[in-house]
């Protein structure tokens, strides 16, 4: 098989194969056609392979429990994508789930995750996301000192059971990564410098609020762990003085998440999970031995990294058109699902779902159906001779594709597949022709 196409496939669910027809070969993952899913189903389709997830997740895990020696934990970030079904899987393997607002607590309490694995952050929490969160969480990350000020009401007013407060704080600095994506600056909109989060403490202390963790996170999709090391420094240095001055020390130090993933073959090889842990894992442990704290439980948000790579998004080309420069795959979706290349410059590769391991040949460019130039998936990728009518798969489609999605041009969301070997699971419904009008009424006669 050719290197590039062993590399592309690389980036693809761990239960790719592709599979030997008569006329040829086709991509298959947890045993079944993506072509055959794509007649079915209709594209633009996504697909979440479950083998993917649990590789992912066992990673993790291993490599909390090889490096380090206290309690630790993992939280699924319900903002890569969440839907009652992926919540349901969050709950089945014991995992925290991280909400942001009323709408993702309420998919949470439709899946039935318990109150004590659910997680609420929010740089702006409304009245209404706070109430909810008091009345469905186990645990609020605290941004600002006015979100405080209002759960000390929430308190007061008797609200029980009251869920575990975390303050989050801001370091000061922020990772290798996006300028959008980054979080832990001193001028970032989230969390509280280091003199706010004293103030927030000494207050949560004197009122008795169960205040039991610190969080910091630095921004997503990073690849470099370096930069942590002067956050925990900060954060613990944070920690000692809190000891000292107020007796206080954190059960749970959360630190925060976005270690990166493989988009593009040339991002290949890219550091591991194990790596990152690693790091991680053994700094608290020096860090907090040479300020003579205890260790905290280790609290990590994987974001992307748990998920990305379980997720393909399947498109049908609608039309081949060749301009002086370039030739383009005009597709049936893009913007209104995957916005992360227009947002971000994102980079992805894609394969043929019929005979994937065609040699690639022609730098190509794939694009969608929407009234923006923006609107392009992938550029200057090498791809063979592509016809109207196939089927192409983008890898690495599962993380902040559909949770940032929208109905633009009168977009309907695609339908979701979950994958398990063998099986392909109806998770999410293609939005319908009436769905996009249900919220609507019309103007008064006249």
């Amino acid at each position: 098989m050719n290197d590039k196409i062993a590399k592309r496939l690389f980036l693809f669910p761990v239960s790719t194969v592709v599979q030997p027809t008569l006329g040829g070969s086709t991509l298959t993952i947890a045993g079944l056609d993506l072509a055959g899913l794509a007649e079915q189903y209709g594209t633009p389709l996504y697909l979440y392979d479950q083998a993917s997830l649990e590789a992912a997740l066992r990673e993790y895990r291993l490599s909390l429990k090889r490096y380090y020696p206290g309690q630790a934990g993992i939280t699924y970030a319900g903002k890569a994508f969440l839907c009652t079904g992926m919540a349901q899987w969050v709950s089945r393997q014991a995992l925290t789930l991280d909400c942001t607002g009323a709408g993702e607590l309420h998919i949470a309490s439709s899946a039935s995750v318990p109150r004590e694995s659910i997680l609420v952050h929010g740089v702006n929490k409304s009245d209404q996301d706070l109430s909810a969160a008091v009345k469905l969480a186990g645990t609020i990350v605290v941004d600002n000192m006015a979100e405080l000020e209002r759960l000390g009401g929430l308190y007061r007013d008797g609200m029980r059971p009251f869920p575990n407060l975390w303050l989050r704080l801001k370091p000061g600095l922020a990772v290798d990564t996006h300028a959008y994506t980054q979080t832990g600056q001193q001028d970032s909109k989230f969390g509280m410098d280091l003199e706010e989060a004293r103030q927030a403490l000494q207050i949560c202390l004197q009122n008795k609020l169960p205040i039991t963790g610190l969080h910091f996170h630095l921004g997503s999709h990073f690849h470099e762990p370096s930069p942590l090391r002067t956050a925990l420094m900060a954060v613990l240095d944070f920690t000692y003085a809190a000891l000292i001055e107020e007796r206080w020390s954190p059960e749970v130090l959360c630190v925060g998440g976005g270690w990166g993933v493989p988009y593009h073959e040339d991002d290949l090889p890219h550091p591991t999970i194990d790596s990152y842990i690693r790091y991680l894992a053994e700094n608290i442990q020096s860090l907090c031995q040479q300020r003579s704290l205890p260790l905290p439980k280790l609290q990590v948000e994987p974001g992307r990294s748990l998920v990305a790579r379980a997720g393909v998004a399947l498109y049908r080309v609608g039309a081949v058109k060749v301009t002086p420069n370039r030739r383009w795959l005009l597709l049936d979706g893009g913007l209104s699902d995957n916005p992360r290349p227009a947002l971000y410059g994102a980079r992805y590769t894609a394969l043929p779902v019929g005979n994937p391991d065609r040699l690639p040949a022609t730098p190509t460019w794939l694009a969608g159906p929407f009234c923006e130039s923006g609107d392009v998936l992938i550029e200057d990728l090498l791809l063979p001779e592509i016809a109207a009518g196939e089927w192409v798969a983008i890898p690495v489609s599962g993380a902040y594709h559909l949770s940032m999605g929208s109905n633009y041009n009168g977009a309907r969301r695609p339908a979701v597949l979950w994958l398990d070997e063998g099986g392909a699971h109806l998770i999410q419904e293609r939005e319908t022709l009436q769905g996009l009008t249900a919220r609507d009424h019309k103007l008064p006669e006249g």
